[in-house]
C-alpha cells in the first residue's frame, strides 16, 4: 500500500470515527438526566431584543409569556420608536396581565453589537438576579426556565443552548436546518458532553454578579460577537459554560439561498476571528472531504465502488437517527440538503478568510469594533408604581 493510499485510508477511518462519536456523545448529552442543577424557584427577567417583524415572531414572543415558572418577569427591548414590532410587544403584554412585563424604547451604545446596546436598558431595568437573555426567534417551551436552571451548578458560569431549526419551508430553509442541527448543534452537544461548553447567543442565561463585577454588558462587546465574549469571560472566571439537554427550537419558516449563505459566512467569520484553533479544521468537517478521499482510494483500486457508498450510507443514517431522536427535520429532502451542506462547508471556509466585517441586520460589524461608554439613548425605565407599558 502505496503513503498516499494510507494517508487517505487513515483519513477516512479518522473521519468516520469522529462523526460517529460526535453523534453518539450528542444523543448522550440531550438523554442522560441532568444531575444536581439549582434548587428552589429563584426570581428570572427574561429579556428579548426585537427589531422589526420576524417570520413567527408572534408565536414566539408570545412563548415568553406562557411560563410554568411562578416567579419571572418579562422585558421587551426596542431600539427605534417607530419600530412595527412595538404593536406586537404592546398587545402580547396587554394579553398577558398576570406576567409582570414592560417595553422599553432606546439604545445605549456602550459597544458595536447593535443588540447588546439594544439590551442595555433592559439588563439596568431587571429587578432578578437570575437573567436570561434570548433572542426573539426562539421559541420557548412552558419549562424553559426550569431547563436552564437544571444545568447550573457551583462551577457554572453561564448556561446556553444553540437553536434547532424546525419547520422549514422549501430547500433552502431545510439546508438551514442542517447547518444549525445535525452540524452546528450536534458539534456543540458532543463538545459540552465532554465538558467544554461553548456559548451562543441565541440563550444566554446569566447570574448577574459575574457580568457586573467585569462591568456589565459592555464587556461582551469586546468581541464581535456576544457569544464569543461569554465564553472567553467565563472560562477566564474559571468557570464553564454548560449547554441545556435539548436544544431551543428556531421556527425557519422560509429562507433564501443568499440568506443561508449570508448567515452562515457570518458565523464562519466569527468562529474564526474568535476561536481560530477551532475554526482551522473546518475546512475538513462534513461528508464531502472523507467521500472524496474514499473516491481517490476506489480510483488506486484499494476499495471498490460499492465500498464508497457503504460509507455514504452510514455516514447519513447516523446523522438522520439523531435528527429522528432529537425531533429535528429528517426526510429524504432533509438528507439532500445535509449533502448540499456538506458540499458548502469548504467553500464557506475559504471564504471566511476574505475580510474581517460583514453585515448584521444591516448594521456593518467589523473586528475593530470594541466598547465604548459613549450613550446614544437613555434608556426608559419606568419609575416604581407606573405602568409596565413604557412608550416611547
Amino acid at each position: 500500500m502505496s503513503a498516499l493510499s494510507l494517508a487517505l485510508a487513515g483519513f477516512v477511518s479518522l473521519a468516520l470515527l469522529a462523526q460517529l462519536a460526535s453523534l453518539i456523545l450528542a444523543f448522550v448529552k440531550q438523554t442522560l438526566p441532568s444531575s444536581g442543577g439549582l434548587r428552589g424557584t429563584p426570581k428570572v427577567s427574561v429579556l428579548r431584543p426585537l427589531c422589526g417583524l420576524e417570520n413567527n415572531l408572534e408565536a414566539t414572543l408570545g412563548s415568553t409569556f406562557t411560563a410554568d415558572y411562578p416567579d419571572y418577569e418579562v422585558i421587551l427591548c426596542v431600539e427605534h420608536p417607530d419600530d412595527p414590532v412595538i404593536p406586537l410587544a404592546r398587545r402580547l403584554i396587554a394579553a398577558h396581565p398576570q406576567i409582570p412585563a414592560q417595553l422599553l424604547i432606546g439604545q445605549d451604545r456602550v459597544s458595536g453589537n447593535p443588540k447588546l446596546n439594544n439590551l442595555v436598558k433592559g439588563w439596568a431595568a431587571a429587578r432578578a438576579e437570575w437573567i436570561l437573555m434570548a433572542d426573539s426567534n426562539v421559541l420557548l417551551p412552558p419549562d424553559y426556565i426550569q431547563r436552564l436552571l437544571a444545568e447550573w451548578r457551583t462551577d457554572t458560569g453561564l448556561v446556553s443552548s444553540p437553536p434547532a431549526g424546525i419547520r422549514p419551508q422549501g430547500f433552502a430553509a431545510r439546508l438551514e436546518c442542517g447547518f444549525l442541527n445535525s452540524c452546528q448543534g450536534r458539534w456543540q452537544l458532543a463538545s459540552a458532553q465532554l465538558g467544554n461548553g461553548y456559548a451562543q447567543g441565541k440563550m444566554l442565561f446569566w447570574h448577574r454578579d459575574l457580568l457586573d463585577r467585569e462591568g456589565g454588558l459592555a464587556v461582551l462587546g469586546r468581541e464581535m460577537a456576544e457569544d464569543v465574549a461569554s465564553t472567553k469571560l467565563v472560562r477566564a472566571a474559571g468557570l464553564k459554560v454548560r449547554l441545556t439537554r435539548q436544544l431551543f427550537p428556531q421556527p425557519i419558516g422560509g429562507r433564501s439561498f443568499k440568506a443561508v449563505w449570508g448567515r452562515q459566512l457570518r458565523w464562519s467569520k466569527v468562529r474564526r476571528l474568535g476561536f481560530l484553533p477551532l475554526f482551522l479544521p473546518e475546512i475538513l468537517a462534513g461528508g464531502a472531504p472523507p467521500l472524496l478521499a474514499a473516491g481517490g482510494l476506489a480510483a488506486l483500486g484499494m476499495i471498490s465502488a460499492a465500498d464508497v457508498l457503504a460509507l455514504a450510507l452510514l455516514w447519513y443514517w447516523a446523522e438522520v437517527m439523531l435528527a429522528k431522536a432529537s425531533g429535528w427535520p429528517a426526510t429524504a429532502a432533509d438528507v439532500l440538503a445535509w449533502i448540499c451542506r456538506d458540499a458548502l462547508m469548504p467553500a464557506l471556509w475559504l471564504a471566511a478568510w476574505a475580510g474581517n466585517s460583514f453585515d448584521w441586520r444591516g448594521n456593518a460589524m467589523t473586528a475593530k469594533d470594541r466598547a465604548t461608554s459613549e450613550s446614544t439613548a437613555a434608556p426608559q425605565v419606568p419609575a416604581p408604581g407606573e405602568p409596565n407599558l413604557a412608550k416611547p
